[in-house]
């Protein structure tokens, strides 16, 4: 079956959230209960969170400890009834790769990132119905309903109509939802925690200290930041687990944090001058019992 609605996304979290508000629009009626049902927990075992989908009010008592929902009201998900769905916001490549797998599904399609944002775009995903496909219209509520949403109504059945009869080889129409918010005074501490995160999520191969497209994605993010906030300085520390040789380990966690450091300059124009890359190998374990847990690399505001 043909698709009908394309995500373009310039992150693997912000993109799940895409392929959640496509299937809302898809599915205008859907409750709370219909997102779990439609995006299982089991999507994301390494979310941090046993629900993927939390009402606005509890997930926002989670972030008040760490951010791990996308709580915030340019993010949220706003279902028929008003309610408001906060969706987990920690998805590695493996859980993204499941996600995008659901949404199609539900003939959702996911565009290759986007490396840059469009003018006047700040980042985050957007939407394209294909194929003549126009979205459900929501049905209104008999009590109280307005003349002039009877009018908009009746333009938008028109429309539908005049598609079915004169159809189109393709339609596209664009519906944009900007997911990043404007950086306020000392509010880049959230953003910079948030890229940490998507670029942890993105994960070195073993032994590696090559950077891969997701990695790059986290950082491209991080250079924006950085360029909205000239006095900002960032020390990027590499750590790992206790396993193998101490002495090797310390080099690799060298070398993964002067690649992310090589990237902000090189590929992203930050000056050099504001960005130390330091290895601490393994010896600041944040977790005894969890090896992956250790290997990390942390964004440290000077």
């Amino acid at each position: 079956m043909a698709s009908k609605v394309r995500v373009y996304g310039k992150a693997q979290n912000r993109t799940a959230l895409g392929i959640v508000h496509a299937y809302v629009v898809m599915y205008p009626h859907a409750t709370l209960d219909d997102l779990r049902k439609a995006f299982p927990n089991s999507l994301c075992p390494d979310s941090g969170v046993k629900e993927l989908f939390l009402p606005v009010a509890e997930a926002e008592k989670f972030n008040t400890k760490m951010s791990l929902y996308f709580a915030k009201p340019d993010e949220v998900i706003v279902l028929a009834d008003g309610s408001q769905v906060a969706l987990s916001q920690v998805w590695s490549k493996p859980s993204f790769e499941r996600m995008v797998e659901q949404g199609a599904l539900y003939d959702v399609e996911i565009a290759e990132f986007e490396k840059t944002a469009h003018p006047g775009q700040k980042g985050g995903y957007r939407l394209e119905y294909l194929n003549g496909y126009v979205p459900p219209v929501p049905a209104a509520a008999k009590k109280g309903f307005p003349w002039w949403a009877w009018l908009i109504l009746g333009v938008i059945v028109l429309g539908i109509v005049a598609a079915f009869f004169f159809p189109r080889d393709k339609e596209v129409v664009v519906e944009e939802k900007i997911v990043e918010r404007v950086i306020v005074d000392t509010v880049y501490v959230q953003q910079i925690e948030d890229i940490e995160r998507s670029f942890n999520a993105a994960q070195f191969e073993q032994g590696k200290a090559e950077l891969n497209d997701d990695a790059k994605l986290a950082l491209h993010d991080l250079a924006k930041v950085l360029r909205q906030n000239p006095e900002l300085k960032l020390s990027i520390e590499g750590h790992t687990s206790a396993e193998g040789d101490p002495a090797a380990n310390m080099v690799l966690s060298e070398q993964r944090a002067q690649a992310a450091v090589t990237f902000l300059v090189e590929k992203e124009g930050i000056d050099a001058s504001r960005l130390t890359a330091i290895g601490k190998g393994s010896s600041e374990p944040i977790d005894a019992d969890n090896a992956e847990a250790n290997r990390r690399t942390e964004f440290e505001i000077l």
